[in-house]
């Protein structure tokens, strides 16, 4: 069971909804060590202390983070930051929109 699911809404195709979360993979990877695979249309995502999917749907990214105990103290703080970033990176961050 998930410590933390996210769904953020966009109005991205399918293709650049894979595109921007491919991206963010790419980063997590170079920042947390973490591996990743796609199955599908669900990136699937892990590292010592968390693990998790990314799955993509039509108008629709839901994320949901398995954390490891270390973690677990922090999930609010993780949640809030990833909320933000899942916004920017799906184009639907109203604070950067003009």
């Amino acid at each position: 069971m998930a410590d933390i699911t996210i769904v953020q809404q966009h109005v991205l195709s399918m293709d650049d909804a894979r595109s921007a979360a491919q991206k963010v993979a790419d980063q997590m990877q170079t920042d947390y060590e973490m591996s990743w695979e796609w199955q599908g249309d669900v990136l699937v995502f892990q590292r010592s202390g968390f693990s998790g999917t990314l799955a993509l749907a039509e108008g629709e990214a839901t994320l949901e983070l398995s954390l490891g105990i270390m973690l677990r103290g922090f999930a609010k703080k993780i949640e809030e930051q990833v909320t933000k970033n899942m916004a920017k990176v799906f184009g639907m961050d109203l604070d950067s929109q003009g």
